[in-house]
């Protein structure tokens, strides 16, 4: 990437990355641990996808009045009824709890509202989620990470090799786990486009360590008498400027959608940014980091695989 005759990439660099692989393990498991924590104690805000219910967008025909909103529906007897602006002024979000009974009251909820709000609105979007059907997308998004996750172990360990595997699964759960903390901490609604996001973040943030782990490979094959911290240095820093370039371009895309995109979307780009900006990191800091403590064959070609363990266990 050049502009001008000046060039943006780092090229031939020699940063010491595993070399500061016991601060950066240290400071993942600080960040699960209150992830996990964070989860326990605050839940996730789920969406309508999760909870059952209905959601209405609508668009005013002048500025949106919130309170007199609030006051036409708030004698419908339908409980819990959050309404929010966002986007333009005239742009408003309705959500209602699950009704008691089943799909029809769901339905029914529609029919009130509208009858509430008159003529002088204009309906964008409307979704009814029911019991069961929330039940059985919960259901199916975890099912969806947890065989995306299995299906990466198997992929990279038929590819590489078992260290190589876990290496990458132990990113990738680092990556869903501060995600899902992320959006505990901040409340963030989580539906099932986040689910989306989290399956989208398995595939970036396996496409970096695979990358990173085919130098590696590249460099144990040619360099089979330099020590195991220094060869995945090299590797690391090899490609680095593809690293850098990739996620650059990709938070370019995804900061323009989560500034000018709709409401709709700004859920799925937050994670995807925070999911770009973690797996980014969990590729040079977790999953390379990794193989040095697991020991990795240092001859591919199948002759006398021996292992490889952390030259600098006996140092410290």
């Amino acid at each position: 990437m050049t502009f001008k005759g000046y060039d943006f990439l780092p090229h031939g660099t020699k940063y010491p990355f595993i070399g500061f692989r016991k601060m950066s393990f240290l400071l993942s498991g600080v960040a699960i641990i209150a992830s996990l924590a964070i989860f326990m104690v605050r839940g996730l805000n789920y969406g309508i996808d999760f909870r059952g219910g209905s959601l209405i967008e609508i668009q005013t025909e002048g500025l949106a009045n919130i309170g007199d909103l609030r006051n036409k529906l708030g004698g419908l007897g339908l409980g819990d009824v959050q309404i929010q602006q966002f986007g333009t002024p005239r742009d408003v979000l309705i959500r209602v709890e699950e009704q008691p009974g089943g799909e029809q009251a769901q339905q029914a909820v529609v029919g009130k509202i509208r009858a509430a709000l008159g003529d002088g609105v204009t309906y964008r979007r409307t979704e009814v989620v029911g019991p069961t059907v929330s039940k059985e997308l919960i259901e199916s998004g975890t099912l969806a990470v947890v065989l995306a996750i299995f299906c990466v172990l198997l992929y990279i360990w038929f590819r590489f090799e078992w260290q190589f595997s876990l290496g990458a699964v132990a990113a990738l759960i680092h990556d869903i786990i501060l995600t899902i903390g992320i959006f505990s901490l901040l409340k963030l609604e989580f539906n099932l486009s986040i689910i989306a996001a989290l399956l989208t973040i398995v595939g970036y943030s396996l496409n970096d360590t695979v990358v990173v782990y085919d130098r590696i490979r590249e460099n144990l094959r040619k360099f089979k008498k330099m020590p195991l911290e220094e060869l995945l240095d090299i590797s690391i820093n090899e490609t680095l400027s593809r690293t850098i370039l990739t996620s650059v371009t990709t938070l370019i895309a995804l900061t323009s959608l989560f500034v000018f995109g709709t409401e709709v979307i700004r859920g799925f780009t937050f994670a995807m940014i925070w999911g770009v900006v973690v797996g980014t990191y969990s590729s040079v800091f977790i999953a390379a980091p990794t193989l040095l403590f697991l020991g990795v064959k240092r001859d591919w070609s199948g002759v006398g695989g021996a292992k490889i363990k952390d030259p600098t266990a006996s140092a410290s």
